[in-house]
């Protein structure tokens, strides 16, 4: 997520959606056996018009969106899929993958798998050590630290000329290795820089410390407990790539249920899947990185509608994977798209801002 205007194809998107041709009715969503139950958007006594007319305009324009739901007091009340995907399709999360991880580590710390995130990773890592660019400031380095994307690494996916770029990793044998190898550019917690190789060692840290690669320990603490089973994990990478460096593929209906575990406090169905100690300190803002307030792996985003400012706490990924909770509202919104590396992928962010949130928030 990074701290840029909403790019102008948005602005010009939603202000012209109007003029596209009056095709698009609504239906309510299905009832599937997945565990959700739907209403219609009718019962939410909200002015529909330019609900309809959005759709209405994704359906015939020009965009990558893939999906748009809106979960309200935990139903389903719309459920739109566009460009060819449909229900049961797999998403590509990409980073809003890093607000699950941040969800595993809640279940690791309340198993007892992990005692503290003010441990030194070093504590679960071992044998696994730094070979190259020894600096003391490694061995402060704590679970807190990669949580808040401020190891210390000179790792930042956001700069090119960073060593620990992603991309530049990617092309490395020993991704594990190759990060611990990094030189510090600054002490451990004091600066937040987009990390992603951060993230992977905390996928690792709760795999040694289970015992269980991570796809394994998901799967048994997180989605078998909320239904969830039409997943698998990935990466765009040709090379072999480790289970701790890949990524979720998962249907929108299912990232709206991690988005309901997160708006109810850690439960799904009344079942505790995670504690609700560990939700609310993990969406708490921590630090900012590029002045917009970051948890553990969880983004807050603000919106102002009708002069009031509503936060989400966010998932987000490349290409417009996102997870928008609204405690404020009873609601989340999830979208998915295929605007990969471009600022198209900031639409859902106007979509919300300017037609969503002003209809759903005027029925609070």
């Amino acid at each position: 997520m990074k701290n840029t205007t909403v790019l102008a194809i948005a602005i010009v998107f939603i202000s012209t959606f109007c003029y596209a041709q009056n095709t698009y009715f609504y239906s309510q969503p299905k009832i599937l056996a997945d565990g959700w139950g739907t209403n219609n958007l009718k019962s939410q006594k909200v002015d529909t018009t330019r609900i309809y007319q959005l759709f209405n305009q994704i359906q015939n324009g020009k965009n990558k969106i893939h999906s748009a739901l809106w979960i309200k007091n935990n139903q389903i009340i719309i459920e739109e899929y566009f460009n060819g995907y449909s229900v049961d399709q797999q998403q590509d999360l990409r980073s809003a993958t890093k607000s699950i991880r941040s969800i595993l580590m809640g279940i690791a710390i309340d198993k007892g798998f992990i005692d503290n995130i003010n441990d030194p990773i070093s504590k679960y890592l071992n044998p696994l050590v730094p070979q190259k660019n020894p600096d003391k400031r490694k061995e402060k380095i704590t679970i807190k630290d990669l949580l808040t994307m401020s190891g210390g690494f000179d790792c930042n996916d956001w700069d090119k000329t960073s060593k620990g770029q992603e991309d530049k990793v990617y092309r490395k044998k020993d991704w594990l290795q190759y990060t611990l190898d990094l030189p510090m550019v600054n002490e451990p917690g004091a600066v937040s820089n987009y990390c992603s190789m951060g993230v992977v060692l905390i996928a690792e840290i709760i795999s040694r410390a289970s015992g269980m690669t991570i796809d394994k320990f998901a799967e048994q603490h997180l989605f078998d407990p909320l239904g969830i089973v039409n997943i698998s994990w990935g990466h765009t990478s040709n090379k072999k790539v480790i289970p701790s460096g890949k990524r979720l593929y998962m249907t929108p209906r299912d990232m709206a249920k991690i988005g309901q575990l997160v708006l109810d406090k850690g439960k799904w169905k009344e079942k505790q899947v995670v504690s609700q100690k560990w939700i609310e300190e993990s969406t708490t803002p921590k630090t900012k990185i590029t002045g917009i307030d970051y948890g553990y792996l969880w983004w807050d985003i603000p919106f102002m509608v009708n002069k009031k400012k509503m936060t989400a706490k966010t998932a987000t990924g490349n290409g417009g994977q996102y997870i928008m909770v609204f405690p404020e509202l009873d609601a989340v919104a999830v979208f998915t798209g295929g605007a990969y590396n471009s600022e198209e992928d900031k639409l859902p962010f106007a979509i919300m801002k300017d037609i969503f949130l002003p209809s759903f928030e005027t029925n609070q």
